[in-house]
């Protein structure tokens, strides 16, 4: 029996009591909180609690979201999601194409550098061979394509 007394009066001594808490700036910028406010200080703010006593409503700020608030921005979250995943992947593959054609470039450089004999054909289908300016030619183009394609 005297443990539950006990037991209860510490129980009702320990409920929470309702303090205002205060909050002042000193001299050098350092931000303070306290019941009490020092002498030498000219403003200090009043900190309202969320819980305590004497509170009314807590702050609309503070409301939590209806469930159709909370839905539209999983929406908005999931399309921005989306949206950047496919940015992403549309990115990698003009990454990937490029560096094809960089291969693609510097091979056709190689082959026109070589020296051997290069042959074309026309829309007819009949095969010319390459003469000597016009494989300096092709080889400048191929030259700026590489440039160009290669970073």
């Amino acid at each position: 029996m005297k443990l539950a007394s006990l037991l209860i009066s510490l129980f009702l001594l320990s409920s929470p009591t309702h303090a205002a808490l205060n909050k002042w700036v000193d001299e050098k910028g350092a931000v303070h909180y306290s019941d009490t406010v020092p002498a030498d200080v000219r403003k200090a703010d009043v900190v309202h609690t969320l819980t305590g006593k004497g509170q009314g409503v807590a702050p609309v700020t503070n409301s939590p979201k209806t469930v159709a608030e909370r839905e539209v921005e999983l929406k908005k979250a999931s399309k921005e999601k989306e949206d950047t995943a496919a940015k992403k992947e549309q990115e990698d593959k003009r990454a990937a194409d490029r560096a094809q054609n960089c291969v693609a470039a510097q091979q056709n450089l190689r082959a026109l550098e070589e020296g051997g004999r290069i042959v074309t054909y026309d829309a007819k289908g009949e095969r010319t061979f390459l003469d000597d300016s016009t494989r300096e030619q092709r080889i400048n183009e191929a030259r700026t394509t590489v440039s160009a394609m290669c970073d």
